[in-house]
């Protein structure tokens, strides 16, 4: 069974952690995934930088040019990640887009993300049926789970084949918006959160964007199974240094 699979049987409500690789130096990447997991995260998103990152706000946008103008790549965030193993156990998503992905060979990519522990991908930019009819054999061949993206605006229908191509979680994203703390969630993002409850998928959700603070953890997670935060992190440790991790996470919970 995938870490993610398991980590999803545990009877708590998750909190995963976002990062921009390579951000806010270039060789952080291990230090602060150590940092997380002794702070008790459940689950980490490695984000792999990218020149045009259209689902990602301000904030995680910055990071990434940052992390670009340091230097970082798809090969260098293997080579960092390739001992993870020997010190980390919670499961690893990596989160990007599809074209560096593509241009380091869908297969090789994923050959590479089974060979160092990755448990996961998050490619916001890969549809569904395209993902379906050429790389859904590729990822199972690797043992890696795909997570898929739902929005307010997204049909019932959509999020029924959604729910039957995922063995994992399904990333519940809070409003149409690009990722981005805020102060809290209105009626609308509530009376969402509500009907994807009532639809029983078989898939729990994790709801993501928008997420800064324990209010908001426990809002998002009033009727799913987790919560991912990124941008408030990233703004911690841009304000505070990449040592800063335990301070921010005891925030939340």
């Amino acid at each position: 069974m995938n870490r993610i699979q398991q980590k999803l049987q545990e009877d708590k409500k998750l909190l995963s952690l976002y990062f921009t690789a390579g951000y806010p130096a270039i060789h952080d990447t291990m230090s602060i995934l150590q940092q997380l997991q002794d702070s008790g995260v459940d689950m980490v998103e490695i984000g792999l930088p990218f020149s045009d990152p259209l689902a990602d706000g301000p904030t995680i946008q910055e990071s990434s040019t940052a992390a670009l103008k340091n230097g970082m790549t798809t090969q260098l965030l293997f080579e960092q990640l390739k001992d993870v193993r020997k010190t980390i156990d919670i499961p690893l998503i990596v989160m990007g887009y599809f074209n560096p992905m593509l241009q380091y060979g869908v297969e090789k990519f994923c050959a590479t993300c089974a060979e160092i522990g990755i448990d996961g991908i998050i490619m916001p930019d890969l549809p569904l049926a395209e993902y379906e009819a050429q790389y859904k054999a590729i990822f199972e061949k690797y043992g890696l789970l795909n997570v898929f993206l739902i929005t307010p605006q997204t049909s019932d229908e959509r999020i029924r084949q959604i729910d039957a191509a995922s063995d994992g979680f399904i990333y519940m994203v809070s409003s149409a918006s690009t990722t981005g703390a805020q102060s809290g969630f209105g009626n609308t993002q509530s009376a969402y959160f509500e009907r994807i409850h009532a639809m029983h998928l078989k898939n729990p959700q994790i709801v993501g964007f928008g997420i800064s603070n324990s209010d908001t953890f426990q809002a998002a997670t009033a009727f799913a199974k987790g919560a991912i935060i990124g941008s408030a992190f990233i703004k911690h440790i841009t304000a505070h240094g990449a040592n800063s991790v335990a301070d921010f996470v005891k925030t939340i919970r």
